[in-house]
């Protein structure tokens, strides 16, 4: 039996972690704000070594420009990844729900849910069926 839908906004609502899961879900977590570091960009290819030598914010300036962030915080380096209008991290894809650049996902999503909100639990929502 599957756990009830729970509310993103709501951690209490979350169901304990089970990665059979994933298999079900429509990528929930994938709405939560994605912090990254330049490590992480590196990973994800937008942005290379060379230009990782450079500050942070010009780096920050052209990824907010191309639309792949939406927040930088300089005081530890942190860039949020941008959203879509929905609230879905920018490269989770809208029809199958998952992750467009799996291989190369950030820390935050490698390390979902044993980070996080609520370590240990995750907003599951079970896909819907056609």
């Amino acid at each position: 039996m599957l756990p009830p839908d729970s509310s993103i906004e709501q951690t209490s609502t979350w169901t304990k972690y089970n990665r059979r899961l994933c298999d079900q879900c429509q990528g929930t977590c994938c709405s939560l704000a994605v912090e990254v570091k330049a490590s992480d960009l590196l990973r994800m290819e937008v942005t290379d070594q060379f230009e990782l030598e450079e500050n942070p914010k010009k780096i920050a300036k052209r990824l907010k420009k191309e639309g792949l962030i939406e927040h930088f915080r300089q005081k530890d380096g942190i860039f949020t990844l941008a959203r879509m209008a929905n609230g879905d991290c920018i490269y989770l894809h809208p029809k199958t729900r998952r992750c467009t650049i799996y291989p190369q996902r950030p820390d935050t999503c490698r390390n979902h849910p044993q980070v996080g909100p609520r370590p240990g639990y995750c907003a599951f929502k079970a896909k819907s069926t056609p």
